[in-house]
């Protein structure tokens, strides 16, 4: 039971109000790396006032400390299962599930969790159930129905080049283990190039070892050299680079440096990964004496050894990884080759998670499948493949439409399959019990488009009683065997006619589609600027649960809610709400923040923000730093068609959910501005341009919003507690540059990086004293696995180690260096600063990053000097005044 959940469940149980319980356990901080204990609420001033006045909230404070860390209730490992060679009950006491019992078929668990069940040598095996293998059988039907090739695990090939191409490019949405913004950050660095590479990043791609990826990437293209404590190890780490990733890599090093058996090799395994320290230091003994046994010197052995203690928190079952990345590559090959049939396949898995369908349909439209919206015509239950003009389309399944139940859908589908597509709206009503259907489905369908084709949308709606009226009258009719009057036996006929109304807006309509499908299919008011955003952010709404809290990011969308709000102070801040192609996000402007950009926040206003992200919260949310409205990309001048007159924005890589950033190879030529509203060329622009235009009456122009935006379609806000609590947060001071997104090599677009500090800016609150560079030449390697700050560091003062970098005219090279040493630098864990000093056609800025810390020690300059070749920084120490 965590903190919160103790002071929540304790005040139920005192009968505390809701609200006073709910206050208290919000001002429980969040605390990153670990959980948070009640020592660390009690640290908050607020709370320990509260602990300190208020005699009832200080005895649930007392009670519920007591209480953290107990089991609150007894939980199923669904995938778990315990096998014996004997009936489990002459081993184990055996337990009745508490809840969900009766719809589950699992009627019998064991009472003991899964350590004890390790400790009395019982054997537990996870089965665990992937969707994506549902996905991949689904896909492989299709293809084999539409194509004639059979695919099924066993022979999806695992070396083509089309798969990892399509992984090195970022369009990693919907492919097993590497989707999400951080994996496709690497997988774009490494660019792999055959399954191993896969199998590694997965392996590496958890907290821990994360921070050796830059290594592990630079090694790979040779950027970095691979060093080995002896060389008995090459063998065994060759294939990670000299990268300990594996746990059986740890195991045969064992075997083959010290002479262990199979047996004690994985004891050996066993006791770092559980960080028994007493089975540690025996095994230290036994390691160290059994490799001088076999001829190593004994301070390699220790160093060894002290390597392995940290590779604790990082070893991972090979197995495991390569099982994953087989299938990531299997995935990213139906990708590849059979897009459509892939794409329909996982937007059928994923129907009931809006979120993910809208990622999934924008990024098949980028591929160049378009994603048609649903019809009562041709649509199926599911997502289904449409040939149009000899291309495959996606057509949206009736099934996806809310209030349309399954019986309703499949009436109209099996009248449709048994006498063909229905002609009009009269022909609808004959042979459809819309009585079955329904009023509200039907209604349903009129509003997401599916009855477009029997008129428009607002006319439907207004005839709907009649519809259902005419149709349950002749259906009636039937059944009591007289002639209807659709009949033309008897000459008489009723027909529907629609009034002649004016159709709904498009904004109204765009609204149905969302709120009914939960995205906007048949157009978006952002999908003009979608090409350009993709190039800009660096998380879509989707991926935004993602972000590490308090990680600086940007993301840009339509403003669709402004809330001004009073802070305890009587100073004006607000929360707004921007909606991108994926959802919305909620925006926190802090009062200094609020001052200088509420100018800008107008209902229909398309918004650059960059700021923190805030996990604290569900869902996440943005503080933000600053806010623009004119989107600035540059590109290669080559690429320019000559049409000066009205240059459309930039090609991009094929819709990444969420970008990421990466080398870009761009030749060296004028570059020209790409801003949201397309403007004429300009050879020589201003020498101070305006970052806001002005019409010819002094009016700020801003983007043109889409057609029929209502005023006033907002809804009214009233502020909750969590707003309350978060306006009562001090507004952070922190000013850092946000980390680019990536853009496809072939593309040549960079995002403009500006307002970096120049070598001269002042650094707050601290003066720098320069020191002597330290040379140290190590007696044996430089360790991979890098300690925790030592306690003796806290002894001196911090220091500042700035990083001089000049450019060599590749820019791939250049930003691959950058992205080693700072990955270098953050994998050394201590109290010291850095930064870069980056000189490039003649200017210098200094890149800082203030949330990050290293260790200067003697290593860390070594491995340094083996990445640039030369002593190129300065150190110093931080002086607090």
């Amino acid at each position: 039971m965590g903190t919160k959940a103790a002071l929540r469940d304790v005040g139920r149980v005192m009968d505390i109000p809701l609200n006073e319980v709910d206050r208290i356990a919000k001002l429980v901080p969040f605390v990153s790396g670990r959980a948070t204990t009640m020592e660390d609420a009690l640290a908050i001033p607020e709370f320990k006032e509260v602990y300190d006045s208020t005699p009832h909230l200080h005895e649930l404070i007392d009670i519920a400390a007591r209480m953290e860390g107990t089991v609150r209730n007894a939980g199923t490992h669904a995938a778990g299962v315990v096998i014996s060679d004997k009936p489990i009950l002459e081993y184990l006491p055996l337990h009745r599930p508490t809840s969900g019992s009766e719809e589950t078929p699992i009627k019998t668990v064991t009472q003991f969790e899964m350590g004890i069940l390790d400790s009395l040598g019982m054997l537990k095996v996870d089965f665990l159930g992937l969707i994506t293998l549902s996905v991949m059988a689904k896909a492989c039907d299709m293809i084999e129905k539409r194509h004639g090739v059979h695919l099924d695990l066993n022979n999806i090939p695992l070396d083509d080049p089309k798969s990892f191409e399509l992984m090195g490019s970022g369009q990693t949405a919907g492919v097993f283990q590497l989707e999400g913004g951080g994996m496709t950050r690497y997988i774009v660095q490494m660019k792999p190039t055959k399954l191993d590479h896969v199998i590694a990043m997965v392996a590496a791609y958890r907290p821990g070892p994360m921070q050796f990826i830059p290594d592990y990437i630079a090694r790979m293209h040779g950027e970095a050299e691979v060093t080995y404590r002896h060389p008995a190890m090459k063998p065994i780490f060759e294939s990670t680079y000299g990268i300990p990733l594996y746990q059986e890599q740890l195991m045969r090093a064992a075997v083959e440096l010290a002479g262990y058996t199979p047996s004690e090799s994985d004891e050996l395994r066993k006791a770092i990964s559980k960080k028994k320290k007493e089975d540690i230091e025996k095994h230290r003994k036994k390691f160290v004496a059994g490799a001088i046994k076999q001829g190593m010197a004994s301070e390699i052995a220790e160093a060894i050894y002290s390597d392995w203690e940290e590779f604790a928190r990082y070893g991972f079952n090979k197995s495991h990884a390569a099982d994953y990345g087989v299938i990531a590559v299997e995935t990213a090959y139906l990708k590849a080759n059979y897009t459509a049939e892939y794409m329909t396949a996982l937007l059928s898995a994923s129907a009931g998670q809006t979120e993910k369908v809208a990622l999934y349909v924008a990024d098949a439209r980028s591929m160049g499948v378009p994603v048609l919206p649903p019809q009562i015509n041709t649509s199926g239950w599911d997502f289904e493949i449409e040939d149009v003009e000899g291309k495959p389309n996606i057509r949206f399944g009736l099934g996806a439409i809310k209030n349309t139940g399954q019986s309703a859908v499949e009436l109209i589908i099996e009248e449709r399959k048994r006498n063909g597509s229905f002609q009009d709206l009269n022909d609808f009503a004959r042979r459809v019990d819309l009585r079955a259907v329904g009023k509200r489905a039907l209604e349903c369908l009129i509003k997401v488009g599916a009855m477009d084709s029997f008129g428009n949308r607002a006319a439907l709606l207004a005839s709907l009683e009649r519809i259902v009226a005419i149709s349950s009258n002749h259906f009636r009719a039937a059944e009591a065997g007289q002639l209807s009057l659709f009949g033309a036996v008897t000459g008489v006929t009723e027909s529907i006619t629609l009034p002649d109304v004016n159709n709904v807006d498009k904004r109204e309509q765009l609204n149905w589609e969302r709120e009914l499908i939960g995205l906007y299919i048949s157009d978006h008011p952002l999908t003009p600027y979608q090409p350009t955003l993709t190039q800009i952010v660096t998380h879509f709404s989707g991926q935004l649960n993602e972000a590490q809290h308090e990680e600086k990011i940007r993301v840009a969308g339509l403003v669709t809610n402004v809330r001004p709000y009073m802070t305890k102070t009587n100073k004006a801040m607000g929360f707004v709400t921007i909606e991108d192609i994926q959802g919305n996000i909620e925006l926190v402007l802090f009062p200094r923040t609020w001052e200088k950009n509420r100018e800008q926040l107008s209902i229909g206003q398309i918004i650059i923000v960059e700021g923190k992200a805030d996990t604290s919260s569900t869902p996440p949310k943005v503080l933000v730093d600053s806010i623009r409205t004119e989107i600035k990309v540059t590109e290669a001048l080559d690429d320019v068609k000559p049409n000066h007159s009205a240059p459309s924005p930039a090609p991009i890589s094929k819709a990444m959910p969420r970008p990421a950033t990466q080398p870009v190879k761009r030749a060296p030529a004028p570059v020209r501005q790409v801003a949201e509203k397309p403007v004429a060329y300009v050879a020589k622009p201003h020498p101070n341009p305006s970052p806001i235009r002005r019409g010819a009456e002094g009016e700020v122009e801003v983007p043109e919003p889409p057609d029929n935006f209502p005023d006033g379609w907002e809804d009214e806000w009233q502020p909750t507690l969590e707003h309350a609590e978060i306006a009562a947060r001090d507004e952070s001071k922190i000013e850092e540059k946000v980390i680019e997104p990536r853009v496809k090599e072939s593309a040549e677009v960079e995002s403009k990086v500006e307002d970096v500090k120049p070598i001269e800016a002042p650094r707050e609150a601290i003066a720098l004293q320069p020191v002597a560079p330290i040379k140290v030449e190590p007696k044996l390697p430089p360790s991979l696995y890098v300690p925790l700050a030592q306690e003796e560091d806290s002894t001196h003062p911090p220091k500042q180690i700035t990083v001089v970098l000049r450019s060599t005219g590749d820019k791939e090279h250049d930003k691959r260096r950058i992205k080693t040493l700072y990955g270098t630098l953050i994998s050394f864990h201590g109290r010291d600063r850095f930064s870069f000093h980056v000189f490039e056609n003649g200017k210098g800025h200094l890149i800082d990053f203030p949330n990050d810390t290293t260790r200067i020690d003697a290593e860390l300059l070594s491995r340094l000097k083996k990445l640039m070749g030369e002593e190129s920084w300065r150190v110093e120490e931080i002086r607090f005044q």
